[in-house]
C-alpha cells in the first residue's frame, strides 16, 4: 500500500505535536511521584547533579508512535500486517522489560534494578517470539551482503543471527543511554536510512511507522538535551533497541544494522572488552566503560561527546545509506 506523502507529513507533525505537549506533564508527574533518576555510586563525579531527575520518559516515545499508527490504521490510512506488527510487539515487549527495571531501581533507591540473568531471560523470550512470528511470513532464511548483492542461505543458523540481533542490540542502545541526548539522537540519526530502505522495499507502512518514531524522538529530544530535564531510562532505551532490530529483520537489512548502527556496536563491545580485560589481567584498557565515558574521563565535556559521536553516527548512516541502494 502506497502511503500519501501528506500522511506522512501529517503523522509526524502529530507525534511531534504530542511530545511537545505531553512532556512537560510527564515531567511534572513524574517529579510528583518521586520517579528519577540513581546514578552509580562508582560513576563520574559530574553525573552526580543528575540524581533525582524524572526517568522512564520513554513512556512517552512508546506511546505516541503506537497510538497514532493504530489510529492511522482504524480509518484505513495505514494497513496493519505481520511485519508492523512485530515491530511494535518488539518496542512495546521490549519497552515493558525496560519498564519493570526502571521501576524496581526508583522505588529500591539504587541503580541494580533487574538482575541480569532475569533481564537477558526475558530480552532472550521475545527474541525467540519474534523470530518465530517472522518465520510466519515465509520469509527466506539468508542474509543479504550488500555490495556484492547476494544471499547466503543460513538455514537453521538464521535464528542465532536473529536472536543476537534483538539480544545485542537492546543492550547495545541501553549502554549508549548514558549521557543527555546521546540516545535519542543517535538513534534519529540510525533510524533515518531505513525509511528510505523500506520504501525501496514496497513498506510504505514500515516506512511511516518509522518516520513517527522519529517524529517523537525530536519532540523528546527537546526536553532531554543537556540538561536533561528527564531521561528515557530503561524503558526507553530497551524498546529502541527492540524497535531497531525488527525493523533490521523485517527488512533484510541484518548487516546494515551492524554498520548503521555502528556508534551502538563500539559502546557495548567497549564495555565486553573492558570487562574481559579486567578480569584477565586487573588493567583497565579504557579510562571507564561504555566508551562515552572514556571521552568525558579524559577532559571532554559532556555535549562534546555527544556531538562528536554524533557525527559518527551521521558518517555511518550516510556510508550505511549508499551501500544499502548501491
Amino acid at each position: 500500500m502506497q502511503i500519501s506523502i501528506y500522511t506522512y507529513i501529517f503523522g509526524a507533525i502529530l507525534c511531534l505535536g504530542l511530545m511537545l505537549l505531553i512532556m512537560p506533564h510527564l515531567i511534572t508527574y513524574l517529579h510528583k511521584i518521586k520517579f528519577g533518576q540513581t546514578e552509580r555510586e562508582e560513576g563520574l563525579a559530574s553525573h552526580k547533579v543528575k540524581n533525582g531527575t524524572p526517568t522512564m520518559g520513554g513512556i512517552a516515545f512508546i506511546l505516541i508512535p503506537t497510538l497514532v499508527y493504530l489510529v492511522f490504521a482504524l480509518f484505513h490510512l495505514v494497513p496493519i500486517d505481520m511485519r508492523s506488527g512485530i515491530i511494535l510487539l518488539a518496542f512495546i515487549g521490549y519497552g515493558i522489560i525496560g519498564f519493570i527495571d526502571d521501576y524496581i531501581i526508583v522505588v529500591q533507591k539504587n541503580n541494580e534494578g533487574l538482575k541480569p540473568k532475569a533481564k537477558f531471560a526475558m530480552q532472550s523470550v521475545l527474541a525467540v517470539i519474534f523470530f518465530l512470528l517472522y518465520m510466519r511470513t515465509d520469509v527466506a532464511m539468508d542474509i543479504w551482503i550488500p555490495i556484492a548483492n547476494i544471499h547466503i542461505p543460513l538455514g537453521p543458523f538464521y535464528f542465532v543471527i536473529i536472536y543476537l540481533m534483538f539480544t545485542a542490540e537492546t543492550n547495545a542502545v541501553n549502554l549508549t543511554d548514558g549521557l543527555d541526548g546521546l540516545c535519542a539522537g543517535q538513534m534519529i540519526i540510525a533510524l533515518v536510512p531505513f525509511v528510505i530502505f523500506a520504501q525501496r522495499a514496497k513498506m510504505d507502512h514500515i516506512a511511516f511507522l518509522i518516520v513517527l518514531l522519529i517524529a517523537s524522538l525530536l519532540g523528546y529530544l527537546k526536553f532531554n538535551k543537556h540538561p536533561a530535564q528527564i531521561f528515557m531510562g530503561d524503558t526507553g532505551s530497551l524498546a529502541l533497541g527492540g524497535f531497531f532490530a525488527a525493523v533490521a529483520m523485517v527488512l533484510k537489512q541484518e548487516i546494515l544494522l551492524i554498520l548503521i548502527g555502528g556508534v551502538f556496536v563500539v559502546e557495548v563491545l567497549s564495555v565486553v572488552i573492558q570487562v574481559t580485560h579486567y578480569k584477565r589481567t586487573h588493567k583497565r584498557i579504557f579510562r571507564m566503560a561504555p566508551l562515552h565515558h572514556h571521552f568525558e574521563k579524559g577532559g571532554m565535556s559532556e555535549t562534546q561527546v555527544v556531538h562528536r559521536f554524533w557525527f559518527a553516527g551521521v558518517v555511518l548512516a550516510v556510508l550505511g545509506f549508499f551501500i544499502g541502494v548501491m
